[in-house]
C-alpha cells in the first residue's frame, strides 16, 4: 500500500512522510549501509548489506503493491532521514491479526521526535487496515528506542538471551514488544 506525501513541522524543521518510489532504490541501499554502521542496534553489520539495486526495487514494489505492507520514507528539510515499515504476518489465519514493525533513522535525525512522528503515522495505518496488534524487536541496551516504544503503549513480552553476537565477541538480547489495539 502507499500513502501520499504528508507535510509536518517538528521543532522548526519541515518533515515530509510518503511512500518510497522505485527510483529511490539506490538511495535506500546507501542509507541502509550507513545506518547499520552507525549503531549496533540494527539487523546487521554494514558490510553484510549486499542487496542489489534491483532487489531493493523489488522490496519497494512489494510494499507499495501489497494490501498488508507499507514502507514510509522520511525527509527532514529536504534530506533523506530514514524509514519505517510494517508487514502483516503471513501464514495461517491465526496470525493474520499481527503486524511487524521496523524503523531506522540516520543518527543525526534522532532525538527530536521524528521517530515518534513516523511510528504514530505507521500505527494509524496498521489500525486502519484492521490489525489487532503491532509487534517489534528492540536490542537490549537501546534505551532511547525502548522508552519511545513503551511511551507509545508497547509492552515487553519476551526476550531471546544473547540473540546478537557482535564481532568483538559481546552479546545483546533481543526484546520482543507488543502493542494491542
Amino acid at each position: 500500500m502507499t500513502i501520499a506525501e504528508e507535510r509536518y513541522s517538528l521543532n522548526g524543521r519541515e518533515i515530509v512522510l510518503r511512500s518510497a518510489r522505485l527510483d529511490e532504490a539506490q538511495m535506500l541501499l546507501e542509507y541502509l549501509k550507513t545506518v547499520t554502521g552507525e549503531t549496533r542496534f540494527l539487523m546487521a553489520e554494514s558490510n553484510e548489506i549486499t542487496y542489489t539495486q534491483e532487489e531493493e526495487e523489488q522490496f519497494i514494489k512489494k510494499h507499495n503493491e501489497a494490501k498488508d505492507e507499507l514502507l514510509i520514507v522520511a525527509f527532514v528539510d529536504g534530506d533523506y532521514a530514514g524509514n519505517c515499515s510494517f508487514t502483516g504476518e503471513e501464514g495461517s489465519r491465526r496470525a493474520r491479526h499481527r503486524a511487524g514493525i521496523g524503523i531506522a533513522l540516520f543518527q543525526k535525525y534522532t532525538g527530536f521526535g521524528l521517530g515518534r512522528l513516523m511510528l504514530k503515522r505507521l500505527l494509524q495505518e496498521i489500525q486502519a487496515q484492521g490489525f489487532e496488534q503491532a509487534e517489534l524487536t528492540v536490542v537490549d541496551g537501546n534505551e532511547r528506542a525502548y522508552h519511545l516504544y513503551e511511551s507509545l503503549g508497547f509492552r515487553e513480552c519476551g526476550r531471546i538471551p544473547n540473540a546478537n553476537k557482535y564481532d568483538d565477541g559481546t552479546y545483546a538480547d533481543d526484546i520482543f514488544m507488543v502493542l494491542p489495539f
